[in-house]
């Protein structure tokens, strides 16, 4: 899958990961590929994302997600 973290200032991040787990406003929820399209507003948390064997965190005031054609977009209002 493709992930793109997009803050107001800058790309956060953007690459290939295996697995995205997203603090949603109604609870987290991981994305795998194939995932069935999506849009969801995020909660203040923590975004996890793996690739091979190395997971990567990033804290976030809140944002969107869309998943879309093994894609994923986030935009987060800013990191902590």
């Amino acid at each position: 899958m493709k992930l793109e973290i997009l803050s107001p200032e800058k790309t956060l991040f953007r690459g290939d990961t295996d697995s995205v787990r997203l603090p949603g406003v109604v609870g987290s929820f991981t994305v795998w590929p194939h995932h069935a399209p999506l849009i969801s507003a995020l909660a203040p948390g923590e975004i996890r994302y793996r690739n091979a064997d190395k997971e990567e965190k990033l804290d976030i005031q809140g944002g969107f997600a869309e998943i879309r054609d093994d894609t994923i977009t986030v935009c987060i209002e800013s990191n902590k």
